[in-house]
């Protein structure tokens, strides 16, 4: 599951606030080990997305680098390469 987390940080354009949501919903679910809370449970398990959402755009926010943005075209074009060359042999 965990897999699916990827880097949000120093991307042209930024991560929107859709990716810091779905980040966190993998997170929640890791954690959890729900990957669909019980009824009982969806109000802590809604909760804890939104927290965890709030806390990564926080973190976004305040770092900082002097290293130039990443392309997202050019990484996720570099990602499938590696799982081309993981799932060939």
């Amino acid at each position: 599951m965990c897999r699916n987390i990827r880097a949000l940080y120093n991307f042209e354009p930024a991560a929107t606030p859709a990716e810091i949501e779905e980040a966190a919903l993998q997170f929640v679910r890791k954690v959890s080990g729900y990957r669909r809370p019980s009824a009982a449970n969806e109000a802590a398990f809604d909760q804890a997305v939104a927290e965890v959402s709030a806390a990564v755009h926080r973190l976004l926010e305040g770092l900082t680098t002097s290293r130039p943005p990443k392309d997202r075209e050019k990484e996720q074009r570099k990602a499938r390469e590696r799982a081309a060359k993981r799932y060939r042999g």
